[in-house]
């Protein structure tokens, strides 16, 4: 059954010329991808990636030279309005708080900035208050509250709105262990029960591999993955090894494994490869039995989803390098 789409992102391409030295950054050249309703979608990438760039034009902040973004079948340029009637974002966690106003304040306020009266948005508000558990906390001032009550109050905040798309700058980022699983489970139990659409940027791996179900991938202003958080650990997992030598590597056997693979560490006698192709292990058997190296033990190797983010922004730098240079 094919799902539904709730956002289209197609080709957009975003330059723009820095102030002081007048040169010209490509910071997104031609994202495309699209968002289903009812997911939890990670939106990744390194600083400078243009993952920000590419957040902000979906929400409307900032305006593509090229291409074109459609929120429930609205294009965010043509119709920037009613494309944004479907989507609240958090993009800068407590910061889009006012720090001098109370809880209950902070939700009157953002409440009639969607146009709603005061007593038309108590319900909503209390049962927000209640579902992210600060009820007892309304009449404090946003600035006595912890950093967790904050991020919390601010994605209830987004939730006023009731749009079917929320997007999330870094909702755990400075939280402790036990407020950022919270969070966590409010995310899961909003997409459940209010059959939310959520999209998640984030520099937080484990959460990402606790509540994405897809990500997307940003890398120098390209898409270099849009996959099941689960397919690429797989994809991952099958193609690590751990070798266990019976003698360190020669100079020129390190050589030529840094050549061949790209993701690789060496510790003494221990070797630690990821292979670009299954076919790739016999390749790295020849390395071996050229000097004659000891094979102890062949493990193939647990990997969690930041070794996946790590290795795929590592895959795609030398590729870029090469287009550059050429």
């Amino acid at each position: 059954m094919e799902r539904e789409t709730i956002i289209e992102v197609k080709d957009i391409v975003k330059s723009y010329k820095k102030r002081k030295s007048k040169e010209i950054v490509h910071a997104v050249k031609g994202v495309s991808f699209n968002v289903y309703k009812g997911e939890i979608l990670g939106l990744l990438g390194p600083n400078g990636a243009g993952k920000t760039t590419t957040i902000k034009t979906i929400c409307g902040l900032l305006k593509q030279n090229e291409g074109s973004v459609y929120i429930n079948g609205q294009n965010v340029q043509d119709n920037r309005l009613k494309a944004l009637r479907h989507i609240s974002a958090v993009l800068e966690g407590n910061r889009n708080l006012y720090w001098r106003h109370t809880v209950q304040e902070n939700m009157e306020y953002f409440a009639g900035n969607r146009g709603r009266g005061r007593k038309d948005a108590q319900e909503d508000i209390g049962k927000l208050l209640t579902q992210f558990r600060l009820l007892d906390k309304k009449n404090e001032l946003v600035s006595s509250l912890s950093r967790g009550m904050q991020q919390k109050l601010a994605i209830a905040v987004a939730m006023l709105a009731d749009s079917e798309v929320i997007l999330l700058d870094e909702p755990t980022l400075g939280l402790d262990v036990e407020t950022g699983y919270e969070v966590r489970e409010l995310l899961k139990d909003i997409v459940r029960d209010q059959e939310k659409t959520i999209i998640i940027s984030t520099h937080d791996m484990p959460v990402v591999q606790d509540l994405c179900e897809r990500t997307v991938i940003i890398n120098e202003g390209k898409v270099i993955a849009d996959e099941k958080v689960s397919r690429l650990i797989d994809l991952f997992e099958t193609r690590a090894y751990s070798i266990k030598l019976g003698e360190p590597l020669s100079e020129l056997q390190q050589q030529a494994v840094k050549h061949t693979f790209p993701i690789y560490q060496i510790h003494d006698d221990q070797l630690d490869v990821t292979l670009e192709q299954e076919d790739d292990i016999y390749e790295l058997m020849d390395i071996l039995k050229k000097e004659k190296t000891r094979i102890e033990k062949i493990d193939r190797t647990t990997v969690d989803f930041e070794q996946v983010f790590m290795e795929l922004v590592r895959e795609e730098e030398p590729r870029h390098a090469a287009s550059t240079s050429n």
